[in-house]
């Protein structure tokens, strides 16, 4: 049986949770997500969670936060 080995990427995000709109601004070296839901209750954290899920076309369970978890500035952690 081989070893199956899973690719990851970690994502540096700057969130701005109980925007008007969503927005997703790609940087070179951050991505900055606007979102709706409020920062309370993790709302904000897992809404980002499925726009990161989204755009790389993953499940909602290979995508983590690593660092963060209470700050604007988090780093997410892709597994493919």
């Amino acid at each position: 049986m081989q070893n199956k080995r899973q690719a990851q990427l970690t994502v540096s995000v700057r969130v701005k949770a109980g925007s008007r709109k969503e927005l997703i601004v790609k940087k070179e070296k951050r991505w900055d997500i606007s979102v709706r839901e409020p920062a309370e209750e993790n709302r904000a954290n897992h809404r980002v969670r499925e726009i990161l899920a989204n755009e790389y076309k993953i499940s909602l369970t290979s995508v983590r936060i690593i660092k963060g978890h209470h700050s604007p500035s988090k780093l997410f952690a892709i597994s493919f």
